[in-house]
């Protein structure tokens, strides 16, 4: 079981001009622009994010940063540098956006990112940003007798992070989380990170791509490429963090198999993303979602506790290369609930 916290009360001081200028913040971020550390926090979304809304292109594993992690098949000793230089520009990276933060809310001195990061989300509100559940930033600990330290962070919209270096302390693994979440809300304000006419061409282009698709089927919304080109459409002017919030349902009922057995019921793709665009990932999806991974134990034991291991890695993974964690943290949340449910003999109540 998680631990849950609420951050701290908001900075005092003028901060909220340090992310309102997001173009002064980025434009001292040059090693986040060019350094890994941008394609491994928010890479890949767009052309990532079609392979769940068409439900086209098999599992969906994040193989898009597969390299930072695998090392493509490298030697072992390559395999480690390329993680410690992926991870050093990482560190730089956020470090960067935290000092120039810092700069533009309390002067040159440090900057207390916990508290930075929930006076960040309070500017966004009070500027009028649609936040449903308000701007609380909560952080999850999890448990454990000895360093390291792992903690969590959501966002209001949903999306999570967690803290990517080796942390002696509870406390330090709480800014570490903070750190990537605060350089990815900043970012985020970017105007490169919003959904515009041209970003649909782009990542609508690049799915295709990836997937060698027809040229013809973007505009046809009964086809992968066309539900994505759809989505977009009906997301324009939102930015990335906010659609891949989104996506993140279609990626679990993708992973689950929900997409598949609604086209065999004759769903088109249409109607499924116009339901669920709308449709919050709250505890009654997930008991649904376990209660399918139960029925899959009862065919085949031991799928729900091998499935559970593969998302176990893919987090840690996730969450070491400074990656967006919402999609594997819920896989994983979910088959904790499939387990402990099969553990017990028991069924979910649907």
């Amino acid at each position: 079981m998680m631990q849950h916290h609420q951050s701290g009360r908001p900075v005092a001081g003028p901060s909220s001009s340090g992310s309102n200028n997001s173009g002064n913040t980025v434009i001292n971020r040059s090693k986040v622009i060019k350094g890994p550390s941008s394609r491994t926090t928010n890479g890949g979304e767009a052309s990532s994010a079609s392979a769940s809304a068409g439900g086209e292109a098999g599992h969906y594993n994040n193989n898009n940063n597969n390299n930072t992690i695998k090392g493509g098949g490298a030697t072992a000793a390559s395999v480690s540098a390329n993680e410690f230089k992926t991870k050093t520009v990482l560190k730089e990276a956020v470090d960067a956006v935290v000092s120039s933060f810092a700069k533009h809310s309390q002067g040159y001195g440090r900057v207390n990112v916990v508290e930075a990061l929930q006076e960040f989300w309070q500017m966004k509100q009070a500027r009028g940003a649609d936040l449903k559940n308000g701007a609380l930033v909560i952080y999850e600990s999890v448990p454990s007798s000895s360093p390291p330290y792992v903690c969590y962070v959501t966002l209001p919209g949903g999306s999570c992070f967690g803290s990517f270096q080796n942390c002696p302390t509870k406390a330090e693994a709480r800014r570490s989380a903070a750190k990537i979440a605060l350089m990815n809300s900043v970012f985020n304000e970017h105007p490169s990170r919003q959904i515009s006419d041209d970003f649909i061409e782009k990542a609508v282009a690049e799915a295709r791509a990836s997937f060698k698709g027809d040229p013809d089927e973007a505009d046809n919304p009964n086809t992968g490429i066309g539900a994505f080109r759809f989505m977009l459409e009906a997301n324009k002017g939102r930015t990335m963090l906010e659609f891949q919030e989104l996506m993140t349902v279609f990626q679990l009922l993708h992973w689950n198999g929900s997409l598949k057995a609604m086209r065999e019921r004759q769903c088109s793709r249409q109607e499924v993303v116009a339901h669920y665009s709308h449709r919050a990932l709250d505890d009654d999806m997930r008991s649904q979602m376990a209660l399918d991974w139960i029925a899959r134990e009862q065919e085949t034991p031991g799928i729900v506790s091998r499935e559970l291991n593969m998302a176990e890695r893919e987090l840690e993974a996730a969450r070491l290369a400074g990656r967006e964690l919402r999609f594997p943290k819920e896989k994983r949340e979910i088959l904790m609930l499939a387990c402990s449910q099969v553990a017990h003999g028991d069924g979910l109540s649907s």
